[in-house]
C-alpha cells in the first residue's frame, strides 16, 4: 500500500511505526456503553524526499467537539509566549495579527490584543500570523502551510509552534500518536516542505509544552536572515537519526517494551495490595492503556478536571470510567498514574496543595517511575 506524502505530495513514503488498530483518541464513550469501540490502523510513514513523518493512508475518523480543560501551564505558556515573541520583534506589538486555532485551545489571541495588535480583516495579510499546535490537525500539511504563508503578509512573520519529533523519538512518547494527529514534525521537514511555498526558517526555541516542542519563526525566503538556532536543531535532529527508517522503526520495539513495563508495575502493586488511580484523560491515554493491556482490573478509574468527560470512559480495550477530581482526592490511593505526564509538576502540586496523604505518583514514560514520591512502598 502507498499514498502521496501528507506534506511534498512525493510517492516515496514508507511505513516505520506500527502500534496496530487503537480506537479513535479524542472519542470518549459513555462509561456504560458496552463496546467494543471501533478501530482503525495506527502507523507512522515517512517520506523519503522531505523527511515529513505522518499517519499512513487512514481517513478521518469520528471528530469530536474537545472535551478538555486548558491546563494552567498552557494558559501561563500563552501569556509568556506572547511577550517573548514581542520582546524579540517589538514592532510586531502595533500590527496585524492572524491566528489558526488549535483544538488544543492555548488562543494567543487575547494577549496580542492586549499589547496592541490587532486582528486582520477577511482576506486580508497580517504583519503577524500565529498557528500553536494546529496544523498538525489538518490531514494534508503542506497545504495547509501554504494557506499560512498566503496570509503573511511581506516583511510579517510566521510562528508555528508543534510537538517536536525528537522529544517523541527519544522520549519514547509513543502515546502522542494518535488518530487526528496527522504529521509528526521534525524542524528539517518543516524546513523542506515551508521551502516549498517560499518560506523559510528564520530561528527556532525549544519549549516545555507537550514534552517538547518547537516555537519556529519562518518569513518569505525573500525577507528572512536565519539564525545559528536553526543549526543547533537541526544537528540534534541529525545526530539523532529521526529521518533514518530504521532508526525510526526502533521507537516501534521501545514502544512495546515500555507499554509492557507499565502493565507489569501497575500487577505489581496490585498484587502487593496497594490501590491505583488515574488522573487524567488526555487523548493521549487510549493508545497507552491500551497497548499496555491496562484494564480496569489493574486500574478502577482516573479523573480529570473536565466536566464534559465526566460519566465516559477511556476508548478501547480497557474500558476505564473518567470520573471528577475530587473522586481521587475522597479515594486517597496508594499510587496516582498520570496519565497527563507532560504536565506531571502541576498535577502534584495541584493534589499535594493541602498536604496530600502520602500517594507515590507514578509517571508511565520513557519507562515507568515514580515521581514526587513522599512514601516509599517495599518492592
Amino acid at each position: 500500500m502507498s499514498f502521496r506524502c501528507r506534506g511534498c505530495a512525493a510517492e516515496n513514503v514508507v511505513p516505520v511505526v506500527d502500534l496496530g488498530d487503537q480506537p479513535c483518541a479524542d472519542h470518549f464513550p459513555p462509561a456504560d456503553s458496552p463496546g467494543p469501540d471501533p478501530r482503525w490502523p495506527l502507523a507512522l510513514w515517512l517520506c523519503r524526499e522531505c523527511t515529513l513523518v505522518q499517519l499512513g493512508p487512514v481517513e478521518a475518523q469520528m471528530a469530536e467537539e474537545p472535551l478538555a480543560v486548558e491546563s494552567a501551564t498552557s494558559r501561563a505558556h500563552a501569556e509568556a509566549g506572547v511577550k517573548e515573541i514581542l520582546s524579540d520583534h517589538p514592532e510586531l506589538s502595533s500590527g496585524t495579527v492572524f491566528e489558526f486555532g488549535s483544538p488544543h485551545g492555548g488562543s494567543w489571541l487575547d494577549h496580542l490584543y492586549v499589547a496592541g495588535c490587532k486582528l486582520a480583516g477577511d482576506g486580508e495579510t497580517a504583519d503577524l500570523v500565529v498557528d500553536v499546535h494546529g496544523i498538525v490537525h489538518e490531514p494534508q500539511y503542506g497545504d495547509s502551510l501554504e494557506l499560512r504563508a498566503e496570509r503573511l503578509a511581506p516583511g510579517g512573520l510566521l510562528v508555528m509552534e508543534f510537538h517536536h519529533l525528537l522529544p517523541l523519538f527519544i522520549g519514547n512518547q509513543f502515546d502522542t500518536i494518535r488518530h487526528g494527529h496527522w504529521a509528526y514534525v521534525s524542524l528539517r521537514a518543516l524546513r523542506n516542505v515551508a521551502a516549498l511555498h517560499g518560506l523559510t526558517v528564520e530561528s527556532v526555541k525549544q519549549v516545555d509544552m507537550f514534552g517538547g516542542s518547537l516555537m519556529v519563526m519562518l518569513r518569505h525566503t525573500a525577507d528572512a536572515k536565519p539564525d545559528a538556532s536553526v543549526d543547533v536543531v537541526l544537528e540534534d535532529e541529525e545526530a539523532a537519526g529521526i529521518a533514518d527508517e530504521v532508526q525510526l522503526g526502533s521507537l516501534q520495539e521501545a514502544a512495546r517494551h515500555a507499554a509492557g513495563a507499565l502493565h507489569e508495575e501497575l500487577s505489581r502493586h496490585k498484587a502487593a495490595g496497594r490501590t491505583v488511580i488515574g488522573y487524567g484523560a488526555p487523548s493521549k491515554a487510549p493508545v497507552l492503556l491500551d497497548l499496555s493491556d491496562v484494564t480496569t482490573d489493574l486500574l478502577p478509574f482516573t479523573v480529570d478536571l473536565a466536566p464534559g468527560k465526566h460519566g465516559r470512559r477511556i476508548p478501547g480495550a480497557g474500558m476505564v470510567p473518567i470520573r471528577p477530581i475530587e473522586e481521587l482526592k475522597a479515594a486517597r490511593p496508594d499510587v496516582v498514574l498520570v496519565l497527563t505526564w507532560d504536565i506531571a509538576d502541576e498535577i502534584v502540586a495541584q493534589l499535594e496543595a493541602d498536604g496530600g496523604w502520602g500517594a507515590t505518583y507514578l509517571v508511565p514514560l520513557p519507562e515507568p517511575h515514580e515521581l514526587g514520591t513522599r512514601r516509599q512502598h517495599d518492592s
